[in-house]
């Protein structure tokens, strides 16, 4: 990893005054959604590789819950941090709480999601708005809340949770899908931006995993989740971590995901958007509504 380590940072300019600000920190890794499923499965991995952990998330029990459990289990700090990253403040309040217990953000991820079932002319302009802000709009301030500091230090890291959706329109999906194609198009724009500069910039991007994410949709009974093989997100965070430490950009877990990442390649979208709107369908015998289930 030595090697990955100084090509990654082989443009690095490491400022003094950054390497001063943290002096007598120590760096932790932040997670958000990590109460459960992906978030979760990451903060593990990362604390099972010896690395400070703090989770992020709205759910106070469930969140110190988790981070007890990773202290004891990989001897580790785990901080439980409440908090709704949707709010602007967010990013400030996680800094100076880390601040203020001696550490420093070394390792960013993204987690923090929503999904959105249905046809789009009958979802709620509430919950678009709410999906965008936490997808969208708290992912990005928080990602350009950090970066500059990695980058005046020479190392540091962000992992952005996208979704295989994010490499195709997803009609039924429609709003969610769009919501994953940005976080895939900004983490690799911003990974070719500063390539070379030590700061590590990944875009994970799975298909179907079991955390209760599509059921919350209520898209359990949609075809999509009948006939593809679904993750775990303990495989999910395991490949992920594998990969940042790689250095590479973007990332599509489990053979299955590979698989389709191809075929989202070469199938004209002429065909392939009618069998997405199938499969993305919901066939539950509710009428059609919007549904989110927030996972910070």
């Amino acid at each position: 990893m030595r090697l990955i380590d100084r090509w990654l940072a082989r443009y690095a300019e490491p400022q003094e005054a950054a390497l001063e600000a943290v002096r007598g920190l120590k760096p932790i890794v932040v997670v958000t959604g990590a109460s459960q499923g992906i978030g979760l499965a990451l903060a593990r991995r990362f604390g099972r590789a010896g690395h400070d952990v703090a989770l992020i998330a709205r759910g106070a029990n469930a969140l110190e819950a988790a981070a007890g459990l990773i202290a004891s289990d990989y001897a580790v700090t785990a901080m439980a941090i409440p908090m709704d990253v949707t709010n602007p403040e967010a990013i400030d309040r996680i800094t100076a709480q880390l601040g203020a217990n001696g550490f420093y953000i070394e390792v960013l991820i993204n987690n923090a999601g929503v999904g959105l079932a249905g046809p789009f002319a009958h979802q709620s302009q509430e919950a678009i708005a709410h999906l965008i802000d936490l997808n969208v709009t708290a992912l990005t301030r928080m990602t350009r809340a950090v970066l500059p500091d990695m980058l005046a230090r020479g190392h540091g890291g962000i992992i952005n949770l996208a979704s295989l959706g994010g490499l195709i329109p997803g009609p039924n999906q429609a709003v969610y899908y769009a919501s994953k194609a940005y976080v895939v198009s900004l983490t690799r724009a911003l990974a070719a931006e500063n390539a070379g500069r030590g700061v590590r910039m990944l875009a994970v991007a799975p298909g179907p995993v079991d955390t209760g994410f599509h059921r919350a949709m209520g898209t359990e009974l949609s075809f999509y989740r009948q006939l593809l093989i679904a993750l775990s997100a303990r495989q999910v965070a395991f490949e992920s971590y594998l990969a940042f430490k790689l250095g590479w950009h973007h990332y599509v877990p489990g053979l299955t995901g590979k698989l389709l990442q191809i075929a989202v390649w070469i199938i004209p979208h002429a065909l392939l958007l009618p069998l997405m709107g199938w499969l993305l369908r919901r066939r539950d015998e509710r009428p059609w509504h919007d549904v989110g289930n927030p996972s910070a």
